[in-house]
């Protein structure tokens, strides 16, 4: 089970449970010229609209399965309440964060957990260097460990069935391994990802569009529909160590108690991801891989995706995939696959925040060809999703281009307004003041006018 780092843009945390034999996936600087940094609040997780019937379908296929494709034979899960530490040298956002995530983990999801102090917690979040996670794990920004608490432990132990997720048949402790060095968003991002798979499914699937139990990393923070999928996990007609039959016999009667709407929604029973598809997209997305070897990879995906008929998100995703892969060699190509995956974006139930994704790079276009008003447009209605999706840096990057096409438009104030706005979201989206810098010039770069008067 790999969870890999997709560069795409601003798909920032890739992380995973992890076992033996399947794994599962510069120094800041006080600017005192950038405002404070901001955060969010009160969530606003979008309800759930889905089929019941879909919802037993993908219960099974996350809880009862590991991401290489290995079926599990027993469900497994925590019992009774769950204790979680978080130790090591922390962020200073990491607290508050987390205790955001357990009161929603507590009201939306019904689970019993609460942080301690207590060494023998439950779970343990380690926050260590991204150096020491990927001496483990070169392609992962975090990941979560079955019965041990610690690294040294971990280090002891990861050749043996004793951290392997496939041979558990109880979870009683874990540890997860957050980064410390990393920006505010992608510590959150990784307590959301390994926190939700300490607790519940260690599968992911490329199929569901509005989950973060899916690699693509377009949602950062977990969802309505995580949470269902989470309050299923724990209600009490489950338990630990039930096999496959009967976990699936309880499924049909407790969706329809949870959610009851979804008795009278038609199933959409989206088709199976290939492996084929799946591992033209990793290599296409993932590090170490030449531009020619991305791209040969990216048109693989695509030749698949249509081979199978796709017209959902999976489908946008690829073309979106292939524009971010030939950007910067033919921007015409490109531009023509972010339009293809806004299409088939647009075709799919719950897939608002790709198309705003699919927005920034279009308005970007608008900004280079001197139209505000089509950049202004794209991007005001993606602004407040980004915001609903708690996607930091997603959200100040769309607000320094609607300043840019501001500018543009000789609305100078309203552009200075707006992007003050945006740099207290980009101190918590992309961390150290000099990277904030680095985003503001990157976006004013796109402005004819400021390219022309050489004030980059």
């Amino acid at each position: 089970m790999r969870r890999f780092l997709l560069p795409l843009y601003l798909f920032l945390g890739a992380c995973m449970p992890v076992s033996q034999s399947e794994p599962a996936t510069r120094s800041a600087f006080v600017d005192p010229t950038l405002p404070a940094m901001k955060a969010f609040s009160v969530p606003r997780p979008k309800p759930v609209q889905a089929s019941n019937a879909d919802l037993t379908r993908d219960f099974m296929d996350l809880a009862m399965a590991l991401e290489s494709g290995r079926d599990l034979e027993v469900f497994t899960r925590f019992e009774g309440p769950i204790s979680v530490r978080l130790v090591g040298s922390v962020q200073s956002t990491v607290p508050s964060d987390l205790d955001r995530l357990l009161h929603r983990l507590r009201m939306e999801a019904g689970i019993n957990i609460f942080a301690t102090s207590a060494p023998e917690a439950n779970i343990t979040i380690n926050a260590v260097s991204r150096a020491d996670i990927q001496r483990f794990l070169p392609q992962a920004a975090c990941f979560v460990v079955p019965n041990v608490s610690t690294l040294s432990e971990y280090r002891q132990a990861r050749r043996s069935n004793r951290v392997n997720w496939g041979k558990i048949t109880s979870r009683t402790r874990l540890a997860i391994f957050l980064p410390n060095d990393s920006s505010p968003q992608e510590a959150r991002d990784c307590l959301h990802e390994e926190l939700a798979q300490a607790l519940g499914p260690l599968n992911d699937l490329y199929r569901l569009p509005d989950s973060v139990f899916n690699d693509d990393n377009v949602h950062t923070v977990l969802t309505g529909y995580d949470m269902l999928i989470l309050r299923a996990y724990y209600d009490p007609v489950l338990r630990n160590g039930m096999s496959r039959s009967e976990v699936m016999d309880r499924l049909p009667g407790l969706f329809a108690r949870l959610n009851p709407a979804g008795e009278r929604i038609s199933p959409r029973r989206a088709a199976r991801t290939p492996r084929p598809w799946i591992e033209a997209i990793q290599t296409a997305l993932g590090p170490g891989a030449s531009p020619i070897t991305r791209r040969a990879a990216a048109t693989e995906a695509l030749s698949i995706a249509s081979a199978m008929g796709w017209e959902d998100h999976r489908r946008g995703f690829t073309h979106y995939a292939m524009g971010r892969i030939i950007q910067s060699t033919d921007p015409d190509a490109a531009r023509a696959q972010f339009r293809q995956a806004d299409a088939y974006f647009a075709r799919t139930p719950n897939t608002e925040l790709h198309r705003a994704y699919v927005a920034s790079q279009l308005a970007a276009y608008a900004l280079t060809e001197n139209n505000p008003d089509a950049a202004i447009h794209l991007t005001g209605g993606s602004i407040d999703l980004a915001a609903r999706h708690e996607n930091a840096a997603l959200l100040s990057t769309l607000l320094m281009l609607r300043a840019e096409a501001l500018d543009l438009e000789g609305r100078a104030s309203a552009g200075a307004e707006v992007r003050l706005d945006s740099l207290g979201w980009a101190r918590y989206g992309f961390g150290s003041d000099w990277s904030v810098r680095a985003k503001l010039r990157e976006i004013a770069s796109l402005n004819p006018l400021k390219r022309a008067r050489g004030s980059l």
